[in-house]
């Protein structure tokens, strides 16, 4: 799966990028964010207030409930207001 941060969720942790594979108990986003926030302080960090954490899959932007597979494409970013 590959993951892709993006603005302070970068910055935090350190990468814009990663491909990981999650176990195979993780079917939804908000398993994988579960899960990301298992991986070490800084993603613990990041994810502490998932109110402020939008995620795509696939392009597609999606809520905590959405399925996710092994060769899905997940952004994680902060919410983005138009103008």
């Amino acid at each position: 799966m590959k993951l892709l941060y993006f603005a302070w969720l970068r910055a935090k942790l350190g990468k814009g990028s990663e491909e990981l594979a999650p176990p195979p108990s993780v079917t939804t986003v908000g398993g994988l964010l579960d899960w990301l926030e298992t991986l070490g302080p800084a993603y613990k960090a990041v994810l502490a207030d998932r109110r402020v954490v939008r995620v795509a899959v696939n392009l597609e932007y999606v809520g905590p409930e959405h399925p996710v597979a092994p060769g899905d494409e997940v952004a994680l970013f902060p919410p983005v207001t138009g103008g």
